[in-house]
């Protein structure tokens, strides 16, 4: 392959990751911007009844008189808590549950391995809403369910991780020297399964989000005044053909996050897995 065509697929990866970056960012700095300043408050009902997108208004009002700018903001949010949120749940949790299951060995390693196989054939929201409704609808109840539902799924590709790390040669090797298991692990295993795992995690945020914003269109996420975008769309529903705006701004700006995030670890995986960098160079 020439030195060319190499370089344009570099470029081309480069690319793939700051058009991810570029998109999830924009996001949560629109988030972060409205931990500090938003330009009414949520429940401000003084904006009249679907008013078009103006001045005042800069994408109009729902059919309560609330600012959707200001509404679409405060999703932007609730969004990135809720996939940062899930996300260090089923890291901790799984990668925990993962790396045990991985040095169990005989009848207590297929048990783990057949209750993990259980606990992923359950999809992602539908276990969440389980888990939220035998609770209450709110935000951190909804973060705590999709990241035990995806802690599952950390968790199988942690043990498969790592066990292909034990059966390598220096693993071996570094336990002949005598190196403990926990420096073994801290020296050998997670340098060689962060990279894939990192992936792993970008791609369940942007799973997450889309679980939360299911689960807030049904009714069992953050309630309000919460600004949920699942919530807006359910809630702009029955106002589309007289005021678009209201399910189109916060339908496009949940694409546009997964999307980024998608981008993001498709960006990582090409640049940290370094097998992948050989079989596409």
């Amino acid at each position: 392959m020439t030195e060319a065509l190499v370089a344009r697929r570099r470029a081309l990866r480069s690319y793939t990751l700051l058009t991810g970056c570029v998109l999830a960012g924009s996001i949560a700095l629109l988030a972060l911007l409205s931990l500090v300043w938003t330009p009414y408050d949520v429940d401000d009902t003084s904006g009249g009844r679907l008013t078009g997108p103006g001045a005042g208004h800069l994408l109009g009002t729902d059919k309560l008189g609330r600012d959707l700018f200001t509404q679409v903001m405060i999703g932007s949010r609730i969004a990135v808590e809720a996939g940062l949120g899930s996300v260090l749940i089923a890291a901790t949790l799984g990668g925990l549950l993962g790396m045990l299951a991985a040095f169990a060995q005989g009848w207590l390693d297929d048990t783990v391995s057949a209750f993990l196989d259980i606990l992923i054939a359950f999809p992602t929201l539908l276990l969440a809403m389980l888990i939220v409704a035998a609770h209450s609808a709110t935000l951190g109840a909804a973060v705590l369910a999709i990241g035990l539902a995806q802690s599952a799924v950390v968790a199988r590709l942690t043990r498969i991780l790592v066990k292909r790390v034990l059966t390598q040669d220096y693993i071996t090797a570094a336990r002949t020297s005598g190196t403990s298991w926990p420096r073994t692990v801290a020296q050998h295993v997670l340098p060689n399964i962060w990279p894939t795992l990192v992936v792993n995690l970008a791609l369940q945020f942007g799973l997450a989000v889309l679980a939360e914003a299911g689960l807030s269109y049904l009714g069992l996420g953050a309630p309000p005044p919460h600004a949920s975008w699942g919530r807006m769309l359910q809630e702009a529903q029955a106002t589309f053909t007289t005021a678009p705006a209201g399910a189109l701004a916060p339908g496009v700006l949940l694409v546009l996050l997964v999307v980024g995030v998608n981008l993001v670890a498709d960006g990582l995986r090409d640049t940290l897995d370094p097998t992948t960098r050989r079989r596409r160079a």
